[in-house]
């Protein structure tokens, strides 16, 4: 794919919308993977192996098996784990555009879910990331393209939200993700890393690995049951 067939076909997207130009230095590849969305009808599945899963010190263990009660960050280590991410667009509830990020690891005993959904807020000028079945912590993601043509993902503050509550998530116990994705043109695969770090207890969880990528038309396959969470968060 040329940039100037990645760049039409990415022109609607939520990803290309709040990046601006920055998304033409994306990789071409990139540009296609982050095009999905509403006005393109396709869907995004990649299929591949997570080379390392890595947890943080031993006092992370019960946060992280909390955490896999709702669908949130992985209980357990592994390397060489396949796994499967599906980005599928549509409308939710209240009326936003939305992308899933669901990663489904098939680790040993029984499969884990990371489940994410990719928000536009009403203004189109960010996307939230709310995490796990019930979308209780949200953050919001800044996104640049890197000078190698990769994308750099950051998570800003965490928020946790039900009903009326909505509070920060204290710096002690919060963190910050970083995602960096890119395209690898000789093996033909893209590549992810991704780290999650507090500022006091330093890394605790992250993984990396590589994976192939097919698209599908939404319009004719729709969102399968299963991938949108059990509660959708009203806030945007």
């Amino acid at each position: 794919m040329t940039r100037t067939q990645a760049r039409a076909t990415a022109a609607a997207s939520m990803f290309r919308t709040v990046m601006g130009d920055a998304f033409d230095r994306l990789h071409p590849q990139l540009q296609r993977r982050f095009s999905v969305g509403l006005a393109s009808g396709e869907a995004c599945t990649g299929r591949g192996v997570m080379h390392r899963i890595w947890h943080g010190p031993a006092f992370v263990k019960p946060f992280l098996a909390l955490g896999a009660t709702r669908n949130i960050l992985l209980p357990r280590p592994g390397r060489d784990i396949p796994f499967v991410i599906e980005n599928v667009p549509y409308t939710d509830t209240h009326g936003r555009e939305t992308v899933t990020f669901v990663r489904t690891f098939d680790l040993p005993g029984r499969p884990r879910r990371f489940d994410a959904q990719m928000v536009l807020s009403p203004k189109g000028d960010r996307i939230l990331d709310y995490l796990g079945t019930h979308q209780h912590l949200a953050s919001e993601l800044h996104f640049s393209a890197e000078p190698d043509g990769s994308l750099l993902i950051r998570s800003g503050e965490h928020r946790f939200r039900e009903g009326p509550v909505d509070v920060r998530v204290p710096g002690l116990v919060g963190a910050t993700a970083e995602v960096r994705e890119s395209y690898d043109d000789t093996a033909g695969r893209f590549r992810v890393r991704v780290s999650v770090v507090n500022r006091y207890a330093g890394p605790l969880f992250g993984y990396e690995g590589s994976f192939t990528a097919s698209y599908t038309d939404i319009r004719a396959s729709g969102v399968r049951p299963g991938l949108r969470p059990v509660r959708e968060e009203a806030r945007a």
